[in-house]
């Protein structure tokens, strides 16, 4: 059983309402073709492996040897997989140069680097945020074990 490259999990629930009879805008709809090419969207980008792939090429282009070394953890087939995916939704592209062996580079598009910000930023933040994320999960946890 291999990985999908296909968006798993796109039905999002609908956000609640203050006060229904004060809200006049129209429910969401979740099969609506925006929610689900958002959705779309949000698992390619969302994915672990994916923000680590635009994390190392915001700086320029990597080898894709280069880029395993970099991420700890990741398999050939995942960032093979990972790798095709960004490429596949235009975050990616991959160059092949006529070499023996041939040499492939991998470079952000203009559209990854315009994801590249926000991916930092919001590593940024779960950096800031560590210790605060950590204290509370042992809080919830002490409470919840016994």
């Amino acid at each position: 059983m291999g990985t999908s490259l296909k968006p798993a999990h796109t039905e999002l629930p609908a956000p609640p309402r203050p006060n229904p009879r004060l809200d006049t805008r129209p429910m969401p709809d979740p099969n609506h073709a925006d929610c689900r090419g958002v959705a779309s969207v949000l698992s390619r980008v969302g994915d672990k492996w994916s923000v680590f792939v635009i994390m190392m090429l915001s700086d320029g282009p990597k080898r894709f040897n280069e880029l395993k070394r970099m991420i700890n953890g990741i398999s050939q087939r995942m960032l093979t997989l990972t790798l095709r995916g960004l490429e596949r939704d235009g975050l990616v592209t991959r160059t092949i140069f006529p070499t023996i062996p041939p040499r492939v580079d991998y470079e952000l598009t203009d559209l990854g680097h315009g994801l590249s910000r926000p991916v930092e930023a919001l590593g940024t933040w779960a950096k800031d945020h560590l210790d605060q994320i950590e204290a509370a999960r042992t809080k919830f946890d002490q409470r919840n074990d016994g």
